[in-house]
């Protein structure tokens, strides 16, 4: 008959009861609940106490993914429930389901997704996002060019340090298209300092239709354009979206379908 007993690992209802207690900053209640019920010869209600704490725990976590996910700014339609995985690279597609479980945010690493337009590399990375956001991480979904404008208003109005200490408080900065950067050199400035704010402390997923070979049609001096290009791939996982895009694959399914309205009616004409 199987053993019923708890794991040696599993934390004892006296432990989850203090965890859960000081997670919610109640320091009294974890050090005096569980004995204060055991001396009162109330031990089995302990049971429901732990579980009233669960189901605290779990009513707090929900409410901070849904606060993560409004702070987020990603559109809520692009997730892995509405990403075609099977369209990519069945290596891309498994490495997507690992960098969304987040370990690479704890090594401060970043990802950067490259394809030519219209491949699906910003709903993959908003996918990832998502996950993450609903694993408890915090993420601020931005197309790059609207960021950097942000950033231009922060700095004319003296408040660029205080911007990039908002910024900071992101586990991840999802910078979506820094292909479309307008290239001037104030733009170029406050991107490079973003960049180099979050290096080594700061995730951020970057997605661009520009290989780093192209990086100096953004950053335009070569000392500049090698100095963001080391920043942001140091430490990073790349991501290539070899594939058609879905326009091309939606022509050419409307193509096969006219050919084939055409095949049937001429074998009706001649019936």
């Amino acid at each position: 008959m199987p053993s019923s007993r708890v794991k040696p690992d599993s934390p004892s209802p006296a432990e989850r009861i203090q965890a859960l207690a000081t997670a919610f900053k109640l320091p009294t209640v974890a050090r005096e609940a569980y004995n204060r019920f055991v001396d009162a010869g109330q031990a089995e209600a302990t049971d429901t106490l732990l579980e009233v704490f669960e189901m605290e725990a779990q009513d707090r976590r929900e409410r901070r993914v849904e606060r993560l996910r409004r702070a987020s700014g990603l559109p809520p339609t692009k997730t892995f429930e509405t990403l075609n995985l099977k369209r990519l690279p069945r290596k891309l597609a498994h490495t997507l389901r690992e960098l969304a479980r987040g370990d690479f945010i704890d090594r401060a690493e970043n990802i950067l997704a490259f394809g030519n337009p219209g491949v699906g590399k910003s709903h993959a990375s908003c996918a990832v996002a998502h996950a993450l956001v609903n694993s408890g991480r915090s993420v601020l979904f931005q197309p790059t060019f609207r960021l950097v404008q942000d950033l231009l208003v922060a700095k004319r109005d003296l408040q660029l340090p205080r911007a990039l200490r908002k910024l900071d408080l992101f586990e991840v900065l999802l910078l979506d298209d820094i292909g479309y950067v307008q290239q001037n050199a104030e733009e170029v400035e406050v991107l490079f300092t973003l960049m180099a704010e979050r290096y080594e402390r700061r995730s951020m997923i970057i997605t661009s239709n520009l290989l780093f070979s192209q990086w100096g049609q953004i950053f335009k001096n070569a000392m500049t354009t090698v100095a963001a290009i080391d920043r942001a791939v140091h430490h990073a996982t790349i991501l290539e979206f070899n594939v058609k895009s879905y326009r091309a694959e939606e022509a050419e399914v409307r193509m096969q379908g006219l050919q084939q309205s055409t095949k049937n009616e001429g074998d009706g004409s001649e019936a």
